[in-house]
């Protein structure tokens, strides 16, 4: 599965990506679909505090359980791909993300 970026890039999600969403982050299962509008048009994008090569990308969503952001974290590191993405009551610390 492949999605396009607001940066231009198309990031890929594998199935053992998605296996791993599923498993850790069921509550986002419903909410799947949505993945692709946070990656189009976030509403901010971080860099990861942990790994400079994951860009953090989060979208509100005031229907999602009384309001939530999607947070979908990318590696960024040649091949851009979907590591993780959850369900968060607030954007995460971390730089923001200066597009180039």
């Amino acid at each position: 599965m492949k999605f396009k970026t607001n940066l231009g890039k198309i990031v890929e999600l594998t199935s053992e990506r998605k296996k791993h969403i599923f498993l850790f982050h069921p509550d986002l299962k419903p909410y799947f679909g949505l993945v692709k509008d946070v990656l189009l048009e976030p509403y901010e994008i971080r860099i990861s505090k942990s790994d400079p090569k994951v860009l953090l990308f989060y979208k509100y969503f005031d229907t999602i359980l009384g309001g939530k952001y999607i947070m979908v974290g990318v590696k960024t590191n040649g091949r851009w791909f979907v590591l993780t993405s959850y369900l968060t009551n607030k954007i995460l610390s971390g730089e923001k993300y200066a597009q180039e």
